[in-house]
């Protein structure tokens, strides 16, 4: 087998799509986690909490861009209020980007662009950094 030269990068599920999974969480410091499997089988227990994880966090992507939609067409909103939803959709959109890799790499789609997703989102917007003042025109 080929190994990568010190040039390319290569994650684990691109050396071995049909044998690992992404999964839904990471684990210490904020590194993936990926679950190894059989190339014929469902995965067992943990492909299936991971299954349930991915889809909670798809139907909360859902019921977020709704209110997200309502609230920008309300045009009512303050900045705190338009922050939080900044900070809920980048939260959101870090998973949905996490399982669309996921699904990707099992499906044998083309090797992703090397983009760095980010760290996974603080889920206490009291933690967030803070935000930078409004520029004005």
């Amino acid at each position: 087998m080929n190994e990568p030269t010190p040039n390319t990068r290569q994650s684990p599920a691109q050396a071995r799509p049909e044998a690992l999974r992404l999964l839904p969480w990471t684990g210490e410091g904020g590194k993936p986690c990926y679950l190894s499997t059989p190339e014929n089988s469902d995965g067992g227990y943990v492909a299936r909490v991971a299954d349930r994880i991915e889809a909670e966090q798809l139907g909360a992507a859902a019921d977020l861009l709704d209110e997200a939609r309502e609230m920008l067409a309300a045009r009512s909103w303050t900045g705190g209020e338009l922050h939080l939803l900044a900070i809920q959709l980048t939260e959101s959109l870090t998973y949905v980007h996490r399982i669309a890799e996921s699904r990707g790499a099992r499906l044998g789609a083309a090797p992703t662009l090397g983009l760095d997703p980010g760290p996974d989102p603080d889920p206490d917007p009291t933690t967030a950094p803070p935000r930078q003042p409004a520029l004005d025109a």
